[in-house]
């Protein structure tokens, strides 16, 4: 069943989108939703895997249990093998929906532009994109300027959008595939120096 009905994606390296989502972004998303229904919204966001969890499979199970995927795009973000893996999971599971016909096309990923859409892949410039570029200040005190009601404003209005969107998901299914990327091989050992 779901547990999720948001999973926030985002590069979590450099940059300065972890600092924009964590100060900014989730909890205002978190509020807002909080705010317009009736039922208790949780979002996955990378820092809810537990210290000594085992973070690829806590994703992955995470994300196979959420609902409506929001990529936050940058250019590195199409880089990222992890990013990629979560947007093509869930560009997987749209195409098995909507070939059932329980879904329409393009309505399990809802991404958001952080910075710089010229050097996306092409599949990305496909969908529709809410941009936040005019908003993307990480810093906590960011929340002190008038920049950031019209910040609170875009998010109002993605928020509405989004309700409708959860609503729609479609029932929940234990085969939905997840894709991850391989795992890391092993440094080769370091010979000792004679």
């Amino acid at each position: 069943m779901y547990e999720y009905h948001l999973f926030i994606s985002y590069r979590r390296g450099g940059g300065d989108a972890p600092d924009w989502v964590r100060n900014h972004f989730h909890p205002r998303l978190q509020r807002l939703l909080d705010d317009n229904v009736d039922y208790d919204v949780k979002i996955f966001l990378d820092d809810s895997v537990p210290i000594g969890g085992k973070w690829p499979q806590e994703v992955r199970d995470a994300l196979q249990r959420t609902r409506i995927l929001i990529p936050v795009c940058s250019p590195k973000y199409f880089r990222d093998e992890w990013c990629l893996a979560e947007w093509h999971t869930m560009a997987k599971r749209e195409e098995l929906v909507v070939r059932d016909g329980s879904v329409k096309a393009g309505r399990l990923i809802y991404p958001v532009i952080f910075s710089d859409s010229e050097n996306f892949p092409n599949y990305a410039h496909e969908r529709r994109m809410r941009s936040f570029r005019s908003w993307n200040q990480p810093h906590p005190q960011y929340q002190n300027t008038d920049e950031y009601l019209d910040f609170n404003r875009e998010m109002e209005r993605m928020v509405q959008e989004l309700v409708e969107i959860i609503d729609q998901a479609p029932k929940w299914r234990p085969d939905w595939p997840v894709e991850t990327p391989p795992p890391d091989q092993p440094k080769p050992p370091k010979l000792p120096r004679f």
